[in-house]
């Protein structure tokens, strides 16, 4: 089978993305949909988790999300959030993040390298924070263990929820490859889609959890990614578009 078209359920990117790269090489149609998007919580539901953010000296982001809703929450409440907030962020892109709502200089930030574990030793070294965790309504079990091995006062505040978008004026046959990247891309598929039989359809997904959620659907993974020689997905296309094409 020749694939002609796919379809990735993220954002458009830019103009230099290898995604486009593979299209003109490849002679492939790409075409690009979330199938998911982010709405924030607003202060009352914040209260009705009984978050007071004055209680915390300590702030843990784990993405550009989790920054601009506690920004936007605390503003909503009229909260200041002082300059001597320690700020714990999952990457060196995240903090650098924070320059959007603070300035930088002079703050306490620190950062891991990517993975949210890379976090521990900054967390041993500044145990006596009270810290605030904003997240999304889904949160990787893995945070929920490093926190806790790490012996630190932490709360988890809800803060933005991960719902599926409309996507019913596409027509999924169309085709011939879907591409996730989360368990909630899937779910949105299913719920677009409640007809949707695979046949002859490939579906791609990157993440271990993806895969979990595809193979729960009842999917046949065709490409998976990440692994060794393929740390991205569009490496991961490219290889198997050409090895399909031969």
């Amino acid at each position: 089978m020749r694939i002609k078209s796919i379809l990735v359920s993220q954002p458009a990117p830019s103009e230099s993305s290898p995604y486009l790269d593979i299209a003109k090489k490849e002679k492939i149609k790409i075409d690009f949909r979330p199938f998911i998007h982010v709405e924030g919580v607003d202060n009352k539901e914040l209260r009705t988790q009984k978050i007071d953010l004055t209680q915390y000296t300590g702030i843990i982001f784990t993405s550009k999300n989790a920054i601009d809703h506690y920004f936007r929450l605390a503003e909503e409440l009229r909260f200041a959030v002082p300059d001597t907030m320690r700020y714990i962020c999952q990457s060196e892109a995240i903090a650098n993040y924070l320059q959007k709502h603070i300035v930088y200089r002079k703050r306490k930030i620190s950062f891991g390298e990517k993975n949210f574990s890379d976090l521990l030793p900054l967390f041993k070294k500044f145990p006596a924070e009270k810290y605030l965790l904003p997240s999304s309504d889904v949160l990787s079990p893995d945070i929920v263990k490093t926190l806790d091995s790490a012996n630190v006062e932490w709360t988890r505040a809800i803060m933005y929820r991960t719902v599926c978008s409309d996507l019913t004026d596409i027509n999924i046959k169309d085709y011939d490859m879907l591409i996730f990247f989360s368990p909630q891309g899937i779910k949105s598929l299913q719920q677009n889609f409640p007809e949707f039989k695979q046949e002859e359809t490939k579906i791609g997904v990157f993440g271990n959890t993806t895969l979990a959620a595809a193979e729960e659907a009842g999917l046949k993974v065709d490409l998976m990614a990440p692994t060794k020689e393929t740390p991205s997905m569009t490496m991961a296309l490219e290889k198997y578009i050409k090895a399909l094409h031969k």
